[in-house]
């Protein structure tokens, strides 16, 4: 039965579009060879290892789907957009790809020069992203027959909207260019401490702030007993692994567009409130124990800790998208069927 689905499918594809997802994937792979020095050796960034095996999820639990949008492009009656929004959707398209294709090249031209670095990966992830959907878009089949719709109304465009997340997911496992990640960081990271300070502060705990450094009390022996918050909270690592979470149980639980966007945007949530408790915990541990104790286990754990606590809210927040709200009384019908 699996045989005969998949040959079903694959007879659906005309060949310019299955040319086109041929083409995505030795793009993808080389993206992925790219963005392997930056799994291997940014443990904030390990988790890229699992976007490839992400990408191919979502594609193959999306294929019927797909199949589906690629058979409504060639279908008689294939909704199309007209007249002066058919031209402003063509410039959008050719101008996206272009500069996709663009951005990609310089990309690869500067990995080849400098070697690896923050700004290669991230034009390679970027300019791949924006070049692939527009290259969905051009080679989906022609209609036998055409009706006039809007802009998201038009086939093609819904057939390339279940290729979005699987093309520009690679963003979140890219290497930020230094400048924004540390502006992030930082930004984080006073939020962090401000509040940590705070706390403490009510817990009537003396505590000082010394920029991003927390200054405890003296340990019994007399000697400085400092904490830096770049240890306790150092990086966006929550931030970005929770989101590569978010998206995942998005694109696989969810349908509609306002609740991906809620999930993705309430995980970002997530990361920073469960990173801060992890601050407050490993603020509190070094003020017990001494700032040394944080260190190992106890830093790696309370890390871990963040990524697990995000996904248990994620899946809680999960449910209640699966509720079927009644908003209205129900008519006989529906009460005889309950």
């Amino acid at each position: 039965m699996l045989k005969t689905y998949w040959t079903r499918a694959v007879e659906l594809l005309t060949l310019p579009f299955l040319l086109a997802l041929l083409l995505a994937v030795g793009f993808m792979g080389f993206v992925a060879w790219d963005h392997s020095h930056w799994w291997a050796n940014r443990e904030d960034y390990g988790f890229g290892w699992l976007v490839p095996a992400f990408v191919a999820f979502v594609v193959h639990d999306r294929w019927f789907k797909i199949t589906a949008a690629v058979e409504a492009c060639a279908a008689e009656n294939s909704p199309r957009t007209s007249g002066w929004k058919r031209r402003i959707l063509n410039t959008v398209v050719y101008g996206a790809m272009l500069g996709g294709a663009l951005l990609f090249l310089l990309g690869a031209f500067y990995q080849a020069g400098a070697g690896p670095s923050h700004p290669g990966s991230l034009a390679l992830s970027m300019g791949m992203g924006v070049m692939l959907l527009p290259l969905f878009f051009v080679n989906a089949p022609e209609a036998r027959s055409t009706v006039r719709s809007g802009w998201f109304g038009d086939a093609r465009v819904k057939l390339v909207a279940l290729l979005i997340l699987p093309a520009l997911v690679w963003l979140v496992a890219a290497s930020m260019v230094s400048v924004i990640e540390n502006r992030l960081s930082l930004f984080l990271l006073h939020k962090v401490t401000t509040v940590g300070v705070f706390v403490f502060d009510v817990l009537g705990l003396p505590l000082q702030q010394e920029g991003n450094v927390l200054v405890l009390p003296p340990m019994a022996d007399g000697l400085p007993n400092r904490e830096g918050v770049e240890q306790a909270c150092s990086d966006i690592r929550s931030l970005t692994a929770c989101l590569f979470a978010g998206s995942f149980l998005a694109a696989v639980f969810l349908g509609k567009l306002w609740e991906k966007v809620t999930l993705v945007v309430a995980a970002m949530g997530f990361a920073f409130l469960t990173n801060l408790v992890r601050s407050l915990f490993l603020t509190g541990w070094a003020y017990r124990y001494g700032h040394e104790a944080i260190e190992g286990t106890v830093h790696d754990v309370a890390g871990y800790s963040v990524l697990g606590l995000t996904v248990i809210g994620l899946l809680m927040l999960l449910s209640l998208f699966q509720i079927e709200w009644i908003t209205g009384p129900m008519d006989e019908g529906e009460a005889e069927a309950d």
